[in-house]
This record gives C-alpha cells, structure tokens and sequence, in this order.
C-alpha cells in the first residue's frame, strides 16, 4: 500500500574522485540492476577551487530499488568510499 506521505529517501556514496565515482556508479547499475546509472554529483570541499580538492558523489534514491546501509557500506568501500545517512 503506497500512501502519499512516503518520503523518497535518497542514499548518497561519497567517493574520493570521478574515476571512482564512475567505476562505482557502473557497477552499482549492473550489480543490482538498476537499468541506469545513477546521477554523479561533483561536491568542491569548501575553499577549494582545483577539482583534486572535490569529493564525488552518488546520489540513489529508493525508487531504484530497497538498500541497507549496511549493504551500501560494504560497496562503497570498494572504492575508498563510504555512505552518508541522510
């Protein structure tokens, strides 16, 4: 049963850089079939302008599917990674 007050809670996996960001966004599509990857997000640290300065991020929602954090720890930190609580 849906009801209209659901929240869409969005997981968001902080890489280190875009390679593995991108690696990890490929892989997650495939792992879990996704059907599409999910949306790579460039977060400049604060006070940074050089794009080596930059955290990564992976923004999945729910609606690609259900996933604990737990689930999400242990992926991202394939990559150096780890999962933020929204």
């Amino acid at each position: 049963m849906n009801d209209e007050n659901d929240l869409n809670v969005a997981h968001v996996l902080v890489l280190p850089d875009r390679d593995a960001a991108e690696e990890a966004a490929e892989e997650l599509a495939r792992r879990y079939e996704l059907g599409a990857e999910p949306e790579i997000v460039r977060e400049a640290l604060a006070g940074e302008d050089d794009a080596e300065d930059a955290q990564w991020l992976i923004v999945l929602s729910e609606e690609a599917g259900e996933f604990s954090a737990g689930e999400l720890d242990e992926f991202v930190s394939e990559w150096d990674g780890w999962h933020e609580t929204p």
